[in-house]
């Protein structure tokens, strides 16, 4: 027979007024220490209603769906194990009592468990039962559940105390959910955080790259520009220089225009550097075998530099595209820079290879490189490395940390226009006391 909470029943088995508000006053100051629903559950069930003088009593706990009931803690003879129910039950919406108290949103005491169609036997068999839903945020939370070997064993009383219980315990959930939520606000807050961190840092770091790529063209138009104007004036300096050559008849005067010539000489080779900065050389692209080259250039190197040059050439190298002697004077100034910044006797090692390069690669270069396969060249050394504070100006046209006199500042500056012009790229990599490697990125032939 299933009864609404009006009807009054006999009290038995009753706690105490006193012993109840102790309890009840505990239960109010221990709520805000309660870490989680877990832990809730199992403190209702096993400090609260085990000690308002209720033989036992099972917590259910409801779905996200709203469609079934689950055993989450329990606490007398069902429930020998401590926190740890074999087997939970699971009772669907409108089921049984307990899923007709979730169901109404309503408590239920029922007299006789005999007489009444939906009680749902379980394996210690009861006469009375009562349970009170837990209503949270207009949601059903769960259902506080206590059964009784004799009947009509709850009434008013006993409805009063778990109606307390269950709006105290309702209260915690809010709690407990509403610091879930701002949690998760946090936690998102913290990601939205980063990510905008994430998209400052690389705006900042492309609006570094925009500055130096239009820093970097400004200047090569103006080398460009001044390299043209003043080889045209070498150019005249040159032509009169051997005109009057054929005229000098002594020995100071010939002298003396072959300083001039050999100055020229050495301008026009600025100019050159210049001209390849500013990405204004004709080049003559080829097919080549890199292999080969570096195989010539280190046996001139050997002789000519004093320098060992151990080679590491890859066995399958793509064929690339470029400038054979632009090529040459490349590694030749990459060569001159690791012999100069090496220790006496110091070795330089040049290693070619394949490389596929994607996009995310190409953040370290001085200049875009459109994705694809390239043949890398590189050019280490066993020097004192570059330091940190230099690294974003080694390829600025004139500058050099050379004593005066013992560098034009125009090698690097040289190598990445004609690499550029060639359309690849040049990557760096040094640390101090430990040396430096230049790697040249080649278009590999089609």
């Amino acid at each position: 027979m299933l009864k609404t909470i009006s009807t009054s029943l006999n009290q038995i088995d009753r706690a105490s007024e006193a012993q109840m508000l102790r309890t009840l006053n505990t239960f109010a100051v221990d709520l805000m220490s309660i870490p989680s629903v877990e832990d809730l559950f199992w403190y209702v069930a096993q400090n609260v209603v085990g000690k308002l003088g209720f033989i036992d009593c099972v917590i259910y706990q409801a779905d996200e769906q709203q469609t079934e009931l689950m055993q989450v803690a329990a606490w007398g003879e069902k429930n020998p194990f401590g926190r740890n129910i074999i087997n939970p039950l699971v009772i669907p919406f409108g089921c049984g009592i307990t899923g007709q108290a979730a169901q109404t949103r309503k408590p239920i005491i029922v007299n006789d468990l005999l007489v009444d169609g939906n009680y749902i036997a379980d394996t210690e068999p009861a006469r009375s039962e009562i349970c009170v839903p837990l209503i949270c945020a207009g949601r059903i939370a769960g259902v506080i559940d206590s059964e009784h070997p004799n009947v009509g064993a709850f009434g008013e009383a006993e409805l009063e105390i778990l109606s307390t219980v269950a709006a105290m315990t309702s209260a915690k959930l809010e709690l407990l959910a509403e610091t879930n939520r701002s949690l998760e606000r946090y936690d998102d807050l913290l990601v939205a955080h980063t990510q905008l961190s994430q998209e400052t840092s690389n705006r900042k770091a492309l609006e570094a790259r925009l500055f130096e790529a239009r820093k970097m063209d400004a200047i090569g138009r103006l080398t460009g520009r001044f390299a043209h104007e003043f080889n045209n004036l070498l150019t005249v300096i040159a032509g009169n220089v051997e005109l009057l050559e054929f005229d000098a008849s002594d020995a100071v005067a010939k002298d003396t225009l072959q300083v001039v010539k050999t100055a020229s000489a050495r301008g026009a080779h600025l100019i050159r550097s210049m001209l390849a900065f500013g990405e204004r050389t004709r080049l003559a692209p080829e097919v080549i075998d890199l292999n080969a080259i570096v195989s010539t250039f280190c046996q001139d190197c050997e002789q000519s530099l004093g320098s060992p040059v151990e080679q590491c050439r890859a066995g399958d190298l793509w064929s690339a595209s470029a400038d054979p002697i632009a090529v040459e004077n490349m590694l030749l100034a990459l060569a001159l820079n690791a012999t100069q910044s090496g220790p006496k006797g110091g070795g330089i090692k040049i290693i070619t290879e394949n490389i596929f390069h994607t996009l995310a690669e190409g953040q370290a270069f001085p200049s875009e490189l459109t994705p694809g396969r390239y043949v890398r060249l590189s050019v280490s050394d066993q020097g004192s490395g570059i330091k940190v504070e230099h690294m974003a100006q080694i390829f600025d046209p004139f500058f050099t940390t050379k004593a005066v006199g013992d560098g034009t500042g125009l090698g690097l500056s040289m190598v990445l226009g004609v690499m550029r012009q060639s359309g690849g790229t040049v990557a760096v990599q040094s640390e101090a006391g430990k040396g430096s490697t230049f790697q040249l990125y080649f278009p590999a032939a089609s």
